[in-house]
C-alpha cells in the first residue's frame, strides 16, 4: 500500500498510475501519471475493469481519473489512491474505505449510504449533492472540504475533522460527532439536530462541552 511513484516525465511530481502485469494483478513498476502516459485510453480501461472485476482492492493509484455512472457499492478498498478523481453519478453503497486518499477528489451527485470508513482523507475535496447517510466514518480527514446540499445523517463520525471546511444547505443530524472538529468551519444552514454537539470541537478552545455552550 501507498508506493506512491511519481511520474517518469523528468521534474513532473504527479502521482502515476498503477501497472498490472501479465494476470491483470497490480505491480509496483513506475509509470506515468494520466497526464503523460502514452495510451490514456488504455490506462483508464484497465483500472475501470479492475475494479469492476475485483471486491478487494489493495493499492490501488488512479489520480486523476473520472468515474461517471458506475456502482462500486459493497467493494472494500484499503491503501487506495483516488487523488484528484471525479466522480459523477456514481454509487458507494456499503463500501469499506481503509487509508484511502480522496484528496481534492470530486463527487457530484453520488450515493455513499452505510459506508465504513476509517483514517482515511477527502481534503479539499468538493461534494455536491452527496449523500453519506447512515455511515460510520472514523477519524477521517475532511479539512478544507466544501459540500454543497450534501448530508451526513444517521452517521458516526467520531474524531474525524472538518476544518475550515465549507459547509452549505448540509445535514449533520442525529450523528454521533464526538472529538469531531469544526474549527474555522463556515456554515451556512447547516443543521446538528440530534447529534451530540456538547461534544465536537467547534473552536481552538476545546469542546462545546467544555465552554458550557448550547445549541
Amino acid at each position: 500500500m501507498f508506493s506512491q511513484n511519481i511520474c517518469l516525465v523528468h521534474q513532473c511530481r504527479n502521482i502515476a498510475l498503477s501497472t498490472f502485469d501479465e494476470d491483470g494483478n497490480i505491480t509496483d513498476n513506475k509509470n506515468y501519471c494520466l497526464d503523460h502516459i502514452p495510451n490514456p485510453g488504455k490506462a483508464r480501461d484497465d483500472i475501470y475493469n479492475y475494479i469492476n472485476t475485483h471486491d478487494k482492492i489493495v493499492g490501488l493509484t488512479c489520480s486523476g481519473l473520472v468515474f461517471s455512472n458506475m456502482d462500486l457499492s459493497d467493494k472494500k478498498f484499503f491503501g487506495c489512491n483516488f487523488y484528484h478523481c471525479t466522480f459523477n453519478h456514481t454509487r458507494f453503497n456499503g463500501i469499506t474505505l481503509k487509508m484511502c486518499i480522496f484528496d481534492f477528489a470530486v463527487f457530484n451527485d453520488c450515493n455513499l449510504l452505510k459506508t465504513n470508513t476509517f483514517f482515511s482523507s477527502f481534503a479539499g475535496s468538493t461534494f455536491t449533492h452527496t449523500l453519506f447517510t447512515s455511515s460510520n466514518i472514523i477519524q477521517s480527514n475532511f479539512n478544507g472540504t466544501k459540500a454543497v446540499q450534501s448530508s451526513f445523517d444517521d452517521s458516526d463520525l467520531s474524531n474525524s475533522r472538518f476544518i475550515r471546511s465549507e459547509l452549505t444547505d448540509t445535514s449533520f443530524r442525529n450523528c454521533n460527532i464526538k472529538n469531531t472538529m469544526f474549527v474555522d468551519a463556515k456554515q451556512d444552514n447547516v443543521s446538528f439536530k440530534m447529534s451530540n454537539t456538547r461534544e465536537a470541537i467547534f473552536d481552538a478552545a476545546g469542546n462545546a462541552l467544555s465552554q458550557g455552550k448550547e445549541f
